[in-house]
């Protein structure tokens, strides 16, 4: 695996590229927004959320098996091999029952249009495998090219199209779906040659593993977008469309958090527990210093710049955003919690922690949108978002007996970036002479807390 030096530099590359690739969707969103007015972009929104949905249920969270596997590098090529096979296989199987699903419902929009909506699901799937891989060999700059072009393949045909008049709602769609396919072949070039022969006794084991990581995975993407298909079935597609608004604006506040989760990926991975656990709890600092200015800024521009940038007929989203808000920051902390506790092999745990907030989510939109619509969806968000940060929070603090004091943002957190910070490697966080196994990745945070139990205070009740 290749070295991940200079952290400052992958995650200034990292976050260049979530950067642009978000501010040219935001360009996207704008074009879109300003021709096809809200209920437009409401209807859009709702073919691309269900299309993101099947790519999100038909992966089955094979990346988390990744995490637990790759510290044995004579699994590395079967890892590759069932990443493509099974992603794309699995993919087929979600857009096949999506397209159903669509079929069997009152959903807006012409069903060849889902038919080219839900015919980038596999290629999603794959994708999102595939590039779990690259993240753990450290090779970020592919990811980030990846990227990039995925968003300049949807933004440039858009600014085309703006300019002959021809935007519509199908050629929006169009656009998102090629943008889709465009990382899993970065992913296949980066990672060619990729044997097609499975190892079945491999695929089992992913597939008990990521199986059991899968209905909570599953749950924190409906958490995220369900709040959209709610308020098309009991609001508008119009009032969707102002609502993806603020929800487009809290994405791009979280970049900076998101790029950092994404670069310590590897070292969280194959990390010894004590290590793993110092690290998760200074890059949660971390985010929560950076997401708050950036998130702030955002809330803050919002009441001028979301009438300027997508117009007047737009400006009822700033009160959705700034209930949203706080949610989002929120958000910043999960995904680095996540990646620590999936080490602690306790997968229903996590389910559970996840369909909680989202049963929440549910019961709270169902009650707040009809007097309140993208507000109270909104709402909802926020407090399904915070109680699902906390619940997780609290359960790495028990498991790394830490106080909560280890998570108040400092200045000198900024530090953590250091380029000498050290190299993920495959041998990171051994004792000399120790050999990485799975067993030993699994079981790596009960050995360190059995450790410490003797000589550490509880923190934390």
């Amino acid at each position: 695996m290749r070295l991940m030096t200079g952290p400052v530099t992958a995650v200034a590359g990292v976050l260049a590229s979530r950067m642009i690739r978000v501010a040219l969707g935001a360009v996207t969103g704008v074009l879109i927004a300003r021709t096809l007015l809200p209920e437009g972009r409401g209807v859009y929104a709702v073919m691309t959320t269900a299309a993101a949905t099947a790519v999100v249920v038909g992966h089955l969270s094979l990346e988390k098996s990744h995490i637990v596997f790759w510290p044995d590098s004579s699994r590395h090529r079967p890892l590759i091999t069932n990443a493509l096979v099974l992603g794309t296989a699995l993919g087929c199987v979600a857009a096949l029952a999506t397209f159903g699903i669509v079929a069997a419902s009152a959903s807006p929009g012409a069903f060849p249009l889902w038919a080219v909506a839900l015919l980038a699901v596999p290629f999603g799937t794959a994708s999102i495998n595939l590039t779990s891989v690259l993240l753990l060999q450290s090779r970020t700059k592919t990811v980030n090219r990846a990227t990039t072009i995925a968003a300049l393949t949807q933004c440039l045909p858009i600014l085309a199209l703006m300019a002959a008049g021809h935007v519509t709602v199908a050629s929006a769609v169009v656009c998102w779906a090629a943008s889709t396919v465009v990382p899993f072949l970065f992913a296949v070039r980066a990672l060619w040659p990729i044997p097609l022969r499975r190892d079945k006794s491999l695929v089992r084991r992913q597939l008990s593993l990521s199986g059991r990581y899968h209905v909570g995975w599953v749950a924190y993407h409906m958490l995220l977008s369900v709040d959209i298909l709610l308020l098309n079935a009991m609001d508008s597609a119009a009032t969707v469309g102002i609502y993806t608004v603020a929800g487009t604006l809290m994405t791009l506040a979280r970049i900076p958090a998101d790029s950092i989760t994404q670069v310590v990926l590897p070292r969280q991975a194959v990390s010894g527990a004590h290590e793993a656990e110092r690290l998760t709890a200074r890059t949660l600092r971390l985010n929560l210093l950076v997401s708050a200015a950036f998130i702030g800024l955002v809330a803050a521009a919002s009441p001028w710049a979301i009438p300027l940038v997508y117009g007047h007929a737009f400006a009822a989203g700033v009160a959705p955003l700034l209930v949203l808000a706080p949610g989002a920051l929120a958000l910043t902390v999960t995904r680095p919690t996540e990646q620590y506790l999936v080490r602690l092999g306790r997968p229903m745990t996590m389910t559970a922690i996840a369909c909680t907030a989202l049963a929440v989510n549910l019961v709270l939109n169902l009650v707040l949108i009809p007097p309140w619509g993208a507000v109270g969806a909104a709402l909802a968000s926020t407090v399904a978002y915070t109680l699902l940060a906390l619940l997780e929070t609290a359960w790495f603090l028990r498991s790394a007996r830490v106080g909560v004091s280890e998570l108040v943002p400092r200045l000198t957190d900024l530090r953590a970036l250091s380029p000498r910070t050290p190299a993920a490697t495959g041998t990171a966080g051994r004792r000399a002479g120790a050999p990485v196994t799975v067993a030993r990745v699994e079981g790596a945070a009960r050995t360190e807390r059995t450790e410490r139990t003797e000589k550490a205070p509880r923190h934390v009740p």
